[in-house]
């Protein structure tokens, strides 16, 4: 059995299968058979139905079933015989007539395998990680988003001014014309957010309710519209209410609307302070974990199987598909492109062999212990702890996702331990994605 390996595809594997003719023929009759004994037809008893009319009806069909096991049997033979890691399926074609036709059928079979590498030199990786203590400063930025979060805005008798919320109309005109997209009535929004354009927003800051305003505005060279990207329009505004924000007093009713019954400032102090920990720790790790894979990806540049990388592509699809349909929208109607997945699941199939092989060589299964840690620790967040932890070792599926995280975890570990790592402040803005509260 010839085994080849084109130039256009690395991974890329050609078997040539041979099926004896006479062993065809005899499978095919077993086959015919077994039918025999229960096919049923007008005028003959059942089973009795002549075995030449069975063949002629199912003759087909049973041939190719048999061709299929022959080669099926065949192709695992030679592969298990060769120690080769099949990825996906092979495609089986027929080959041209030989000299030993008459005796046999040949086929080639071609697939791919997994690649096979050893993991590569890390010792040049350079990985910064974040470092952020927690401490009553942050709690109080914390407090004070959350503050920003239920504002209550009530109508005033005065100039819209910085953190405002302003309801109008606006009119937008281009060489004396309306263009798309600059008109709107009971527009509201809050001055100072940069939900408008900072000129625009300036125009409408000083204005109150029942006063209009026209002027002139120029949109950036880099706005999302590409029509209207460095165009000079002319607006008109009309300010129909303006309401300025009273932010909560943090105190007891602020500390029960923060789930403390019994409304203690010290205690959702401390609950706060518990809940932002878990989540710098969270947000650290998941940084760092961003430059473990990137770093593992350059030092292990492998081809990875067509097969595979489309097959996530379609898992991708089918996910993309379901979050559609969840939110109300009919993926049917949407013309979603194989193209638009394929780099980020090459990424994803990639690490996934790298991974793999990293777990394999350096012994980095997850310990019984870890997962137990894992579990522990997201049951901290409920209100019975050990019905947590009961309920996941009683899902071998939820388990099973603990302990890839445990795995993937000493995989970082083990990734850390042999990379050039710096440890670098970084502001709570920053890690958190949040705006500071003004």
């Amino acid at each position: 059995m010839e085994n080849t390996a084109p130039n256009t595809n690395p991974l890329e594997r050609r078997l040539n299968l041979s099926v004896a003719v006479a062993a065809l023929r005899s499978a095919t009759d077993e086959r015919l058979k077994r039918i025999s004994r229960n096919v049923k037809m007008p005028g003959f008893l059942p089973g009795k139905v002549p075995f030449s009319i069975v063949r002629q009806q199912h003759g087909a069909d049973a041939y190719g079933e048999a061709l299929n096991e022959a080669l099926n049997s065949a192709f695992s033979e030679a592969v298990t015989g060769q120690k080769l890691k099949v990825a996906g399926y092979p495609r089986i074609e027929p080959k041209v007539e030989t000299e030993n036709s008459e005796t046999a059928l040949e086929f080639s079979a071609v697939f791919e395998v997994y690649p096979e590498f050893t993991p590569g030199d890390l010792s040049a990786a350079r990985i910064e990680r974040p470092v952020l203590e927690v401490t009553d400063a942050e709690v109080d930025k914390a407090i004070a988003i959350l503050r920003q979060q239920r504002v209550r805005y009530d109508v005033v008798e005065r100039g819209a001014a910085n953190a405002d919320r302003v309801v109008i109309d606006f009119l937008g005109k281009k060489n004396g014309e309306p263009f798309q997209g600059g008109q709107a009535n009971d527009y509201p929004f809050v001055l100072g957010r940069k939900m408008m354009l900072s000129d625009f927003e300036a125009a409408v800051e000083g204005l109150r309710a029942g006063e209009s305003k026209a002027f002139n505005l120029t949109f950036p060279e880099d706005y999302f519209s590409k029509d209207m990207a460095g165009q000079a329009v002319e607006f008109e505004v009309t300010v129909k209410q303006v309401m300025a924000p009273t932010l909560p007093e943090v105190d007891a009713e602020f500390a029960r609307s923060m789930g403390v019954e019994d409304g203690d400032v010290d205690k959702m102090r401390a609950e706060i302070k518990d809940n932002l920990k878990r989540e710098v720790k969270k947000r650290i790790e998941a940084r760092v974990k961003d430059q473990v894979l990137d770093a593992l990806l350059a030092a292990n540049p492998i081809p990875v199987p067509n097969a595979e990388v489309e097959a996530e592509v379609q898992r991708q699809i089918q996910e993309a598909r379901q979050n559609l349909e969840s939110r109300g929208m009919k993926a049917q109607n949407i013309p979603i492109q194989p193209e638009w997945f394929a780099e980020r699941a090459k990424r994803r199939v990639t690490l996934g062999l790298i991974f793999a092989e990293v777990v394999r060589v350096e012994q980095l299964q997850a310990r019984p212990e870890q997962v137990r840690a894992l579990v522990e620790e997201a049951s901290e967040t409920y209100e019975d702890p050990a019905e947590v932890v009961k309920w996941y070792y009683a899902n071998p599926v939820n388990l099973a996702n603990v302990e890839n995280v445990a795995t993937e975890n000493n995989v970082v570990d083990w990734v850390l331990a042999r990379a050039q790592v710096t440890d670098k402040a970084v502001a709570f803005e920053d890690l958190m994605g949040v705006q500071a509260a003004s």
